[in-house]
């Protein structure tokens, strides 16, 4: 596993979600091409691309690869979002394999409790699963984990050492245990720094309600109780709602943290660049890319996971903006600490 992690990390240079209803997608009519580029499905979490964020992350590493491999997103890359309760996920993928697309790329854990019943029924189809396990599912699911707890640490190291108020605060998107993840590894950067540190946790939606990842005004909602109550930096882990934690953030004269993509640069909005300190980055953008290039050259492996952390930067945080970098040397000095196995970071609060 920490030999497919480092291998991941050495392919690649470091480079930089549609409606919930949106089923029809875009690109290629799948089936049968036989040219080198492959023909991939792109199955995404709840929001679909355009959530500036998660999903548009996966897109991005999708689009690297087919245009690292000569394609074009129009004739390679065929589009997938789930429904308004994402209750069709395993439809989704289903309807990607019946036409053709090899390899299906599904974008979030929820698909790890259906991708293995459809992957067992496509054996010939490459299947990968962002934030989910490909072990013991399928022979042909490969898992693109994330130590997303170990990105989150730095972004409580990053909000502690800057707060003014020494009280941050943190908003989930769904409480599940991934996301709880992020909720501990931030929680432990920032007491990591200052003990003392207040450190507010509340999730938009509960388990099961998938609606939290893309309701930016329910997170708005959330996160300006955090300002009113005191916290000055808010970190957002909550896809598509996350533009509502930067929106009270930017009403608040306060400041936010965004995650997976660096925000400050997909936002596209300056009143809200000016309010993102950083972003705590999960590479699903590499890690798809790398994926892709396995299925081209043939070295792809299923029933594997392969691990991205800050060994292999596969998290880690964003510096656009220029809001971190005085306290760029406190954050290498816990990462190589973290690298080193010095500091074990939590993965559940």
């Amino acid at each position: 596993m920490k030999a497919a992690a480092l291998l991941l990390a050495g392919s690649l240079a470091l480079a930089a979600c549609a409606s919930d209803e949106d089923t029809s997608g875009s690109g290629g009519s799948g089936g049968g091409d036989s040219s080198e580029m492959p023909q991939i499905g792109l199955a995404y979490d709840t929001g679909g691309r355009g959530d500036k964020s998660f999903n548009d992350s996966a897109y991005a590493g999708v689009e690297a690869a087919v245009e690292a491999f000569g394609g074009t997103a129009e004739d390679n890359i065929q589009e997938l979002s789930p429904n308004s309760d994402a209750s069709n996920r395993a439809d989704l993928l289903t309807q990607l394999a019946d036409q053709g697309f090899n390899p299906i790329i599904a974008v979030g854990f929820a698909y790890g409790d259906v991708i293995g019943e459809v992957a067992t029924q496509y054996p010939d189809v490459d299947f990968a699963v962002v934030d989910s396990t490909g072990v013991d599912v399928a022979d042909n699911v490969t898992g693109l984990l994330f130590a997303a707890n170990e990105g989150s640490f730095l972004g409580g190291v990053a909000a502690a050492t800057k707060s003014e108020t020494d009280h941050v605060g943190f908003v989930g998107g769904v409480e599940t245990p991934l996301i709880q993840s992020f909720e501990a590894g931030f929680t432990a950067g920032a007491q990591a720094v200052n003990p003392d540190v207040i450190v507010d946790v509340q999730y938009i939606s509960p388990a099961g309600d998938f609606s939290g990842f893309n309701d930016p005004a329910r997170g708005q909602v959330v996160a300006q109780g955090m300002f009113d109550g005191g916290a000055d930096i808010v970190y957002a882990a909550a896809g598509g709602s996350g533009t509502g934690v930067f929106q009270a953030a930017a009403a608040s004269g306060g400041r936010a943290i965004g995650v997976d993509s660096d925000q400050y640069e997909t936002v596209g909005d300056a009143s809200l660049q000016s309010v993102i300190m950083t972003s705590v980055l999960k590479r699903v953008d590499n890690a798809v890319e790398a994926y892709i290039g396995t299925v081209v050259d043939g070295s792809v492996e299923g029933g594997v996971d392969v691990v991205n952390d800050l060994s292999t930067e596969g998290v880690g945080l964003s510096y656009s903006g220029g809001f971190i970098d005085d306290i760029q040397s406190t954050i290498d000095d816990y990462t190589q600490q973290i690298v080193d196995g010095e500091i074990t970071v939590p993965e559940t609060p």
